[in-house]
């Protein structure tokens, strides 16, 4: 597969945006300025080691702090039969997959959802409150799923065939790209603890929209108890002399 392709698309997308003011470019191996986003950076790298099929090229434009563009290819398919997917979207134009407009699902009822989170390295505590959180949804969901690469969890939940996803300790470069697909396909996204989001926050929430103030009825408090014993979640760090309006 080329995995060049992601790269191609971001750039189409950028330069129907261009505009004079710089720009910061998201990717898997940080976010830098300048007036084009480009890369090839790779999300889901333990899966993309093992020839799991959970892990894409993921690359995000940021304008003034906020996603303006976006482009994650997701392999899928495994050894023997390995293609390709390939989501986009930029800012009020909507979000694609292979070409054709995605919407997120209209599920209402979380009994009848299908949830996505991710864990991170460190066995920590934010670690052991998610490693709750999945006991909980799995016991009033349809089912909870750890794919592995949060680019590719966002992007599921845009296509419609997940309602919902969430995880701690992401970087800005693990969720650019897929936080602008989710709502260019009509979803919603927020700080777990229900707080407005940006890309250099700690944490996310997206989902449909229509499940995302009953799933913050469990997440918000969780996430709290997190706050009161003095986790960090300030912004991870902006960019120098990056101009943001967050």
């Amino acid at each position: 597969m080329d995995s060049t392709r992601g790269e191609k698309t971001l750039r189409a997308r950028v330069l129907e945006r261009r505009k004079r003011t710089r720009r910061g470019c998201c990717s898997s191996r940080g976010c830098r300025m300048e007036e084009e986003g480009n890369g090839k950076p790779r999300d889901g790298t333990t899966n993309f080691a093992h020839c799991y099929p959970s892990f894409a090229v993921s690359v995000g434009v940021l304008f003034r702090g906020k996603p303006a563009a976006a482009a994650v290819v997701e392999f899928v398919g495994g050894p023997m039969c390995w293609n390709t997917r390939t989501f986009s979207a930029a800012a009020g134009g909507g979000a694609f997959c292979n070409g054709q407009r995605v919407h997120v699902s209209g599920t209402d009822k979380v009994e009848q959802s299908l949830l996505v989170t991710g864990f991170g390295y460190e066995h920590d505590d934010p670690w052991a409150t998610n490693i709750d959180l999945f006991k909980e949804f799995t016991d009033v969901s349809r089912g909870v799923r750890r794919l592995g690469a949060a680019a590719v969890d966002m992007c599921h939940v845009a296509l419609g065939i997940v309602e919902a996803y969430w995880e701690y300790h992401l970087k800005p470069w693990d969720m650019a790209a897929g936080v602008l697909i989710v709502e260019e396909a009509g979803g919603v996204v927020s700080c777990m603890d229900g707080g407005k989001y940006c890309v250099f926050d700690r944490s996310v929430l997206v989902s449909n929209g229509v499940l995302h103030a009953k799933l913050l009825e469990r997440i918000g408090p969780a996430t709290g108890k997190l706050k009161n014993k003095g986790i960090d979640f300030s912004l991870w760090y902006k960019p120098e002399n990056y101009r943001a309006e967050l």
